[in-house]
């Protein structure tokens, strides 16, 4: 739809989160006229959700925010099967101990990004084991099974392309689609939910919950997916040499944290900040007009915006601090050692350029670097090692070299004669 009714979805299109939608007009016209209940399930998969989880939260933050009812499920049922979609091979199964430990560690995020309350648009975290441990395999059978055809579930892309893969399938895997309807048609029965949300790779899933519940309670629901979240690269969203970047503290350091989006490729950073942030569209469309250097400055917004929401606006003083001492005050960075480069030399490759500088032993070791994702020019990160440098883009300020953390050097131009 070019236009929407309400608040919620006209925000949601801006920020560009919308992917797919069972009936999006009719949703849209619901929304404008009541507040509704929806949902988004979080299997406890590790102690801490990542990164690439953040875009479905911050969709129930916007939900919450136009006055609807957010709830987060927390898969300790569905957890013990392991979703399938798109996966190559089938999740190790976990104890019960360590899932509910999991659990315990993603629920810290949802308290920081939601507001659990008593009102009527307080959030509120519900755990299937609640339901899907009590259920009886021939009552369920007799129940729902038979609302299920193996042919359509043979069909859905999410297990077409494992089976397509080659690879196994097992029963307990094939089963997960199941729980899963069955988990929106429990929260619409119990607490009049019509809405299920989640990222792109949950369609097949969320579609099966909406032909059930449409089938069992005769009442209209719906199903909406955001675009999964990739870098300017084509890579998943979230993911570095050193692992996935972890949204809990003890996981991630708020620093650590607040580098990752500071060094966000300048294809991305208008993308990310209508994605991680709250920030007004009118003041994103003005950081989208940045150019060249200047870019950088979206990203230091970017990157203390995301933060503050993950781990308050208290700790950015001390992260300005910290990289200030890296990187020079007030970005200069005056604290760095520096290497001079005669305009003659120019253009130049990056693996010269490293090598030269004294950075990297050699070509082979920064092509070895360069593979772990271990260098960066001007904090992006360098993929193509036989890039040139020219002159324009040391320009006045010069070029900041990185291997690494802490491994850091300046190239200016030699202006001597």
């Amino acid at each position: 739809m070019d236009k929407f009714r309400s608040e919620l979805l006209s925000v949601l299109q801006e920020r560009d989160f919308i992917y797919q939608c069972t009936d999006i007009e009719q949703l849209d016209n619901i929304c404008a006229t009541q507040k509704i209940s929806g949902y988004i399930g979080f299997d406890a998969t590790a102690k801490s959700l990542q990164v690439g989880n953040l875009s479905v939260i911050m969709l129930l933050r916007w939900f919450q925010h136009f006055g609807h009812k957010p709830i987060v499920l927390v898969g300790g049922g569905t957890s013990r099967l392991g979703d399938p979609s798109f996966k190559q091979t089938a999740r190790p199964l976990m104890s019960l101990e360590r899932i509910q430990e999991n659990i315990n560690g993603i629920s810290k995020v949802f308290a920081k990004l939601l507001k659990f309350d008593h009102s009527p648009k307080g959030a509120c975290l519900v755990n299937n084991a609640d339901w899907l441990s009590d259920i009886k395999y021939l009552d369920f059978l007799r129940d729902f099974g038979c609302h299920f055809t193996v042919n359509k579930m043979l069909s859905m892309d999410c297990v077409k392309t494992r089976l397509d893969g080659g690879d196994p399938l097992s029963f307990i895997e094939f089963n997960y689609s199941l729980m899963q309807a069955y988990d929106f048609f429990h929260l619409n029965k119990e607490f009049g939910c019509v809405l299920q949300m989640g990222g792109a790779d949950q369609w097949c899933n969320i579609i099966s919950g909406v032909d059930l519940t449409r089938k069992l309670s005769r009442t209209p629901v719906f199903g909406l997916t955001a675009p999964l979240v990739t870098n300017a690269s084509g890579m998943k969203m979230g993911k570095t040499a050193a692992g996935a970047v972890w949204l809990n503290e003890d996981m991630c350091l708020p620093y650590d944290y607040w580098q990752f989006w500071r060094n966000t490729d300048d294809r991305d950073v208008i993308c990310y900040l209508k994605k991680f942030t709250e920030l007004p569209m009118d003041e994103i469309h003005k950081l989208s007009l940045l150019e060249g250097r200047e870019i950088n400055d979206a990203k230091t917004v970017l990157a203390d915006e995301a933060t503050a929401l993950i781990h308050g606006r208290q700790v950015l003083d001390g992260i300005h601090a910290a990289a200030g001492a890296v990187f020079g005050a007030d970005g200069d960075d005056a604290t760095l050692p520096s290497f001079k480069l005669n305009r003659d030399q120019l253009p130049i490759a990056l693996d010269d350029l490293f090598v030269l500088s004294g950075l990297c032993a050699s070509k082979g070791d920064l092509k070895r670097l360069v593979t772990g994702s271990g260098v960066s020019v001007e904090g992006q990160v360098v993929t193509d090692p036989k890039q040139l440098v020219t002159i324009d883009k040391i320009a006045d300020k010069g070029l900041l070299l990185s291997v690494g953390k802490k491994r850091h050097i300046k190239v200016v131009v030699n202006e001597q004669k």
